[in-house]
């Protein structure tokens, strides 16, 4: 897979999941401590996202990283929107800042911090 083909890989399923976790592994079998620490948030916070193993894919591993010009995994995206990797994402959850953002983008979730 070309480049061009795993940016595009990456923009139809931003564009087709309100949110995604590109992450090494699954939400379920995290392969990483960074991914794991992500998945677990989402999870607490009850939001339904799309895991996306970016250690089935090389292209796909390497594509993530300039499709955002971000050079860790994992990467957190909302409605369309790059929020960022593992310390923003804890950071924002720790202030409150991501249940504020999940809310406000309309994304269904079950629990409220």
């Amino acid at each position: 897979m070309s480049e061009a083909a795993a940016h595009e890989a990456i923009k139809k399923t931003i564009e087709s999941n309100d949110v995604v976790l590109f992450m090494k592994g699954t939400a379920q079998f995290p392969q990483c401590g960074f991914s794991a620490q992500v998945a677990q948030i989402l999870l607490h916070l009850g939001v339904p996202f799309q895991d996306v193993n970016v250690l089935e894919d090389q292209d796909l591993r390497e594509g993530i990283k300039t499709y955002t010009n971000w050079p860790t995994i994992p990467q957190l995206y909302v409605k369309g929107e790059f929020i960022g990797g593992a310390d923003i994402v804890r950071e924002m959850f720790q202030a409150g800042e991501l249940h504020t953002l999940i809310h406000e983008k309309g994304i269904p979730h079950s629990n409220h911090g």
